[in-house]
């Protein structure tokens, strides 16, 4: 390994290895804001994917993009109790314009939810307006102070929120469950990463919420992620914002509600998922250069592997191609240069290729090599890119299935947890029960209720009692 190689092990120092990985991949950089960072362009590419593929699954379901303002009326913020209570330690204030203090503090944006519905109110006045569904990509920020970690815990983060109004409560359920749907060929589709849908507990809901539906990625530090989430409001909203329309029966009625978001945490749950001790693995599908050709400079047809390395650049372009014909470089210092960004493929082409009019392409997840005719390159590099995609969801839901361990007593709880698992267990699902286990276990969380349970639930593996669910327990981030 060179000197700007990855020096940590992933297995060893996690958080070292992840640090190093981002950076070195040229995915961020630190800015002078604690918590704040700065997306570099690998970064943002990956972003442009996932927005381009989403953005193309909601407006297919009849979804529009809107945008409302960054700043939020303090008064607005304090509209649903339970609302602002889950937000308070994490909202930024502006409080002064110039030298001039403001009447009244305005919130940046935490989430957008008070700001859009009381717009929401103005525009619903009968069943005709319903379903509304709109959508906005911004950022936003909450003032986190436990932990930072790029991509995955920061202070201000891009994502899309949707907010929906229904007529009906079972609209509004159907609704949150095709969106959380949507999350998940995020994740598998394009991402290549495994995630366990289901119902977060009470305790772990959103704030002003009566339903929460997340998936959940599960990363080798052990701990579980919180990649997306779907929320049924009920109409704790409409009622605070008095968002009323007059349905077919002609009787005022206070519609039912939906948010819903995925952010940029997608990018670090990616890297963590797929990384590996020589760096970055980007899933070819949300790769924007899918490969790199690599000539072989030595002997006397440097110009004759040159010219046919370009000619290779325009056969490929399809594949947004990077050519490094740089003569200032070894191959070794490019493989390893390409290897930390995480290109899907590099092609490998030197003299004696050219006489056997052949190449070789190379795989970065597993490092595996192919010797192709020129002539069919096309074909080939299509080939490969689509067996590593599925190679690389098939090796993380593997890791994660073997990550979950079922659970009968608080022995094989402690066990588990302490070995880096997720813990699958019969639980009595109640508030006070899981505060306790949360204090016992240094930190361990519900991540989430699965939507699949068994036929027959027995007894609480924590006080023992009647257990109503099986429920996954871990340490997240």
């Amino acid at each position: 390994m060179t000197e700007k190689g990855i020096r940590a092990r992933k297995q060893e120092n996690f958080s070292e290895w992840y640090t190093q990985v981002i950076e070195k991949a040229e995915l961020i950089e630190y800015s002078a804001v604690s918590g704040c960072i700065i997306l570099r362009p690998a970064a943002y590419a990956i972003w442009e994917k996932i927005s381009e593929f989403f953005d193309k699954k909601i407006k297919e379901k009849g979804v529009r993009n809107a945008y409302f303002p960054l700043l939020i009326p303090e008064e607005l913020l304090k509209r649903e109790s339970k609302h602002v209570e889950g937000f308070s330690p994490e909202v930024a204030w502006v409080t002064e314009a110039g030298d001039s203090k403001l009447n009244e503090r305005l919130a940046i944006r935490p989430t957008s939810e008070t700001i859009i519905y009381e717009t929401y109110k103005k525009w619903i006045r009968s069943y005709r307006d319903l379903p509304l569904l709109l959508n906005q990509w911004c950022n936003v920020v909450r003032w986190e102070f436990k932990n930072p970690v790029p991509f995955i815990r920061t202070r201000e983060f891009l994502w899309q929120e949707g907010h929906t109004a229904f007529a009906t409560r079972e609209e509004s359920e159907k609704h949150a469950i095709e969106i959380l749907e949507e999350y998940i060929k995020v994740y598998e589709e394009i991402l290549a990463v495994p995630v366990i849908a289901g119902r977060k507990t009470e305790s772990e809901k959103f704030a002003g919420a009566d339903i929460t539906y997340s998936i959940e990625a599960f990363v080798s530090s052990g701990k579980a992620v919180q990649a997306a989430t779907s929320h049924c409001l009920g109409q704790n909203f409409s009622r605070a914002f008095d968002i009323k329309f007059l349905d077919k029966d002609e009787v005022s009625k206070h519609v039912w509600q939906n948010s819903w978001g995925l952010t940029t945490r997608s990018i670090g749950i990616m890297t963590m998922v797929h990384g590996d001790d020589k760096g970055l693995v980007i899933p070819p599908r949300v790769a924007l250069n899918k490969l790199v050709i690599i000539p072989i400079l030595t002997g006397e047809r440097k110009k004759q592997v040159i010219k046919t390395a370009q000619s290779l650049k325009k056969k490929l372009q399809e594949f947004s191609p990077i050519l490094d014909d740089r003569e200032d470089k070894t191959p070794g210092n490019k493989y390893n240069y390409y290897e930390i960004r995480g290109i899907p493929l590099r092609i490998e082409i030197g003299p004696k290729d050219i006489q056997k009019k052949q190449l070789v392409i190379a795989r970065r997840d597993n490092g595996e090599k192919k010797i192709v005719k020129i002539n069919d390159v096309n074909k080939e590099v299509k080939k490969a890119l689509e067996k590593m995609q599925k190679s690389m969801l098939l090796k993380a839901k593997k890791f994660m299935d073997e990550s979950i361990i079922e659970i009968k007593n608080s022995e094989e709880f402690e066990k588990a947890v302490k070995n880096k698992k997720i813990a699958k267990a019969q639980f009595c699902n109640t508030i006070a029960c899981e505060a306790l286990v949360k204090n016992k276990y240094q930190g361990v969380k519900t991540v989430n209720i699965p939507f699949e349970q068994p036929k027959t639930i027995k007894l609480c593996f924590n006080c023992g009692k009647k257990a109503e669910k099986t429920v996954l327990f871990s340490k997240t981030y």
